[in-house]
């Protein structure tokens, strides 16, 4: 059995309100405001609504609206609208709204709206 948390306001979400997919590693709901925490999983794929915050492992896809928070290692790839902040390690790819904050390590790239920040370690690619 996967170790995850998923709660909104401090308690677990209603399993209604969210699906999951443990055999292809998808989470989706429609709701916002929700901490997840898969920290020690890999490979996961996050649908979610606006204002989330994510831990997670490596290689991991998220589709959010605007607002969220993420937290991962290596190798993730973001889609998301505007106003979000990211923490991540290396080799990520970002295709974001504006206002953003990006703190990474090397090799990523960014394709990006206005007003963002950027702290990065190593060689990335722009199209902003």
């Amino acid at each position: 059995m996967a170790d995850y948390s998923i709660t909104q306001n401090g308690k677990p979400l209603d399993k209604s309100l969210y699906s999951i997919d443990l055999d292809n590693k998808i989470f989706a709901s429609k709701e916002g405001g929700l901490f997840l925490d898969f920290r020690r999983l890999n490979g996961w794929t996050f649908k979610t609504g606006r204002r989330c915050t994510f831990k997670t492992g490596n290689n991991c896809t998220f589709i959010t609206q605007w607002g969220c928070s993420f937290d991962t290692l290596d190798e993730c790839n973001f889609r998301t609208q505007g106003n979000c902040d990211f923490d991540t390690s290396a080799g990520c790819n970002f295709d974001t709204g504006g206002y953003c904050t990006f703190k990474t390590g090397s090799i990523c790239a960014f394709r990006t709206c206005s007003n963002c920040t950027f702290e990065i370690d190593g060689a990335c690619s722009f199209n902003i």
